[in-house]
């Protein structure tokens, strides 16, 4: 592949403090009609995108692509039960697929909030045991390119172990008219921080901030253009890898994020329904975050009292007013991630319990929002969500299978690499970085090794405890 091919997003893979898209600003690029093909590279890889969805169809409805599957069903009756309910899906979730691909090209950032007219800003940094890197998070908000008189930066100590407080005490000594630190005595959890900074903040946005993550130059005007829009209550930004040079787990998971916290979000702004706007980097309307503070800080699920998940917990409760929540491409943070399979599998058990908890939450929630969002959303909802049951029940046939089809296993492998080449394609459109062959990797790490996260979360789901502290 050409450097000139790759050169549209790699820039800001290893060097935060680089321009963005072909040497423009977040800024700037906020402020273009659109972002749809704009180089060769960009075209072919959209026809890339269509021709593997159209084999996905083909396979399908004509090309018998499940015939081997079919003649095996044929002969053992038991299993009918397991392999329709999965074609259909299957079928069901391509079709979607497309959609969700028209819908990611249809997406366009918003513009950034301008010098003149930015709106004051409170920042929210809640550190535990963190370290050096709460500095580094401090100092790239204070690099940031914002009106200072318009901005306030509350760092809150949730009890640290370590030397963070005195990280905290050097940086707020250095700005003492910026950054504002507070600290609890003891650990009383990242909601009993937020809420400090919530409670205080004068400005009429409040942005949180990871104390595990920088952000880049222009990502406080990026997160502040949205709310433009009254009807604008939360924002999303986008989440990239710190570490990504720690190991092949962080690698692996800088595609992961870009596929997860891009593709989707940017299909679920297109109808003003993120589902969660990240604690690594989301903007909140102030007023809003106060009328739900203390249902918030209260909340509880099958009696236990909310610790993780405070997030996409906020980001419902904003739902739930009837505002919008979006997602800001155009705002970027770089986040630190686990490097190792076992801080790994605890941050997905983390999510994943959340992910239980605020998507029943969800279901209740969509019925206010409108028409069209509320359909696309329960959609959404039905087909993800189908995957935990007939992908296990799959699973389950395809090794019974294997058993006197050993061949079988070689069809799964090979339906995985091409489903995961396919998506590829997306990450390369955005990213153009050699590292989309770790997202091909990841899609084998996962099957073979992450499976168990799901069940295990779903039957501990009423666990409280933060897992990677």
């Amino acid at each position: 592949m050409p450097d000139r091919f790759l050169s549209k997003a790699s820039a800001h893979n290893h060097n935060i403090a680089q321009p963005d898209l072909h040497g423009m600003s977040p800024s700037q690029v906020a402020t273009l009609p659109g972002m749809g093909p704009q180089t060769s590279g960009d075209w072919i890889l959209c026809g890339f995108m269509v021709v593997g969805l159209f084999v996905i169809f083909y396979g399908s409805f004509i090309g018998n692509v499940f015939q081997p599957l079919i003649y095996t069903m044929q002969r053992a009756h038991w299993s009918k039960a397991f392999i329709r309910p999965s074609i259909l899906w299957g079928i069901t979730g391509s079709v979607f697929l497309a959609f969700r691909t028209i819908l990611w090209f249809c997406y366009r950032p918003f513009p950034s909030a301008r010098h003149a007219d930015a709106p004051s800003l409170t920042v929210i940094i809640p550190a535990y045991n963190e370290g050096a890197m709460v500095e580094k998070a401090i100092y790239s908000v204070l690099a940031a390119d914002y009106p200072r008189d318009r901005l306030e930066v509350y760092v809150v100590d949730d009890g640290s172990t370590d030397d963070t407080w005195q990280y905290i005490q050097t940086a707020a000594k250095k700005y003492p008219h910026l950054v504002t630190p507070f600290r609890f005595p003891q650990n009383r959890g990242k909601r009993a921080a937020l809420e400090k900074g919530f409670r205080l903040a004068r400005g009429k946005i409040v942005l949180t901030v990871d104390s595990d993550s920088v952000i880049e130059h222009g990502t406080l005007l990026a997160l502040a253009g949205p709310f433009q829009n009254p009807r604008i209550g939360a924002v999303a930004g986008k989440v990239l890898v710190y570490n990504q040079n720690q190991g092949i787990i962080p690698k692996m998971l800088h595609v992961r994020y870009v596929l997860s916290f891009d593709f989707l979000r940017a299909v679920q702004s297109t109808y003003g329904t993120v589902y969660c706007c990240p604690g690594a980097l989301a903007a909140y309307r102030t007023s809003v975050v106060r009328q739900v503070l203390k249902p918030w800080m209260s909340q509880k699920f099958l009696g236990t009292r909310c610790t993780y998940g405070e997030d996409r917990s906020m980001t419902n409760f904003i739902l739930s007013l009837g505002y919008d929540s979006v997602y800001q491409r155009t705002g970027i943070v770089h986040t630190v991630v686990p490097w190792t399979y076992q801080k790994l599998c605890k941050m997905y058990l983390r999510w994943d319990r959340s992910y239980v908890r605020e998507t029943i939450r969800f279901a209740r929630i969509v019925w206010k929002r409108p028409f069209w969002p509320r359909l696309i959303s329960l959609l959404d909802l039905f087909i993800t969500n189908l995957r935990y049951p007939i992908g296990w029940a799959s699973l389950v046939l395809f090794v019974i299978l294997s058993i006197s089809d050993p061949v079988t296993i070689l069809r799964l492998f090979c339906v995985i690499g091409f489903f995961s080449s396919l998506n590829m394609v997306y990450y390369l459109y955005t990213e153009r970085s050699w590292l989309f062959l770790y997202g091909i990797l990841y899609a084998y790490f996962s099957f073979l090794t992450l499976l168990w996260v799901f069940p295990y979360a779903l039957v501990t789901v009423r666990a409280r405890t933060w897992g990677t502290r």
